[in-house]
């Protein structure tokens, strides 16, 4: 107990401190997850969107592929994507594995199918009340999405939170193409991984305190823009 006492004194301090390589592998987690999360926006709302609104061959495939892909277990997602990227893939050529680049290409691929899920959802319950009115105005589908992904922007925001989420605490699959190289693709979680097999309970302390800091300011950033878009205006 004593030991874990001075551990959890070393890693507030760390964290207080701002020490240097705490700080490193902070930032790197924070650029890999938020470009994948950026990216998986982009891709995920609209085909989300699209796939609630529109009527088109292959659409029911498309949404059962989207919610199976919810459960794909990371280290497979992992491996897919080392595969892509290795030199004998069909990306090999682009030297991306073993890079911060690789990373944010992993968890982009699992958070896709979450963000398009969930925006689909969204959008259907929203299409309800308000198809009969995007019928009788005569939207084409680009300014139908339009409207459906404006009403839902609230619930659209806490859904890329879950993104976000979802993408800082994964390690399986950018543990297998980052590599967890020191300095270079070592972010939070398979840091806390590694020092934690090494006994370095302070550094493991620390980032762990940072990691559930940062998903309770997610998780209360949700709830109060839910709550903020079920305010009546």
């Amino acid at each position: 107990m004593q030991d874990f006492s001075q551990a959890l004194a070393v890693a507030f301090s760390m964290i207080v401190s701002m020490d240097d390589g705490l700080m490193r592998i902070i930032g790197l987690s924070l650029r890999v997850s938020l470009s994948a999360v950026a990216i998986a926006t982009l891709i995920g709302l609209p085909l989300g969107a699209a796939v609630a609104a529109l009527r088109f061959p292959g659409r029911r495939a498309v949404a059962i592929t989207l919610n199976t892909m919810m459960g794909l277990p990371p280290v497979v997602v992992g491996l897919v994507v080392y595969l892509l990227l290795s030199r004998s893939g069909p990306f090999g050529v682009l030297g991306l594995l073993f890079t911060p680049a690789a990373m944010i290409v992993a968890q982009t691929v699992m958070i896709v199918p979450i963000v398009a899920s969930l925006t689909r959802q969204t959008v259907e319950d929203l299409l309800v009340e308000y198809d009969d009115l995007l019928r009788v105005t005569g939207a084409g589908p680009i300014r139908r999405l339009a409207t459906l992904l404006s009403e839902a922007r609230w619930s659209l925001v806490t859904t890329v939170l879950a993104g976000f989420g979802r993408a800082s605490a994964e390690v399986g699959a950018v543990m297998i193409v980052g590599g967890n190289i020191e300095h270079v693709t070592r972010v939070m979680t398979t840091a806390i991984a590694l020092e934690t097999s090494k006994g370095d309970l302070p550094m493991a302390l620390g980032l762990g305190m940072v990691l559930m800091t940062l998903s309770l300011a997610v998780n209360l950033a949700a709830s109060l823009l839910k709550e903020a878009g079920d305010r009546p205006a």
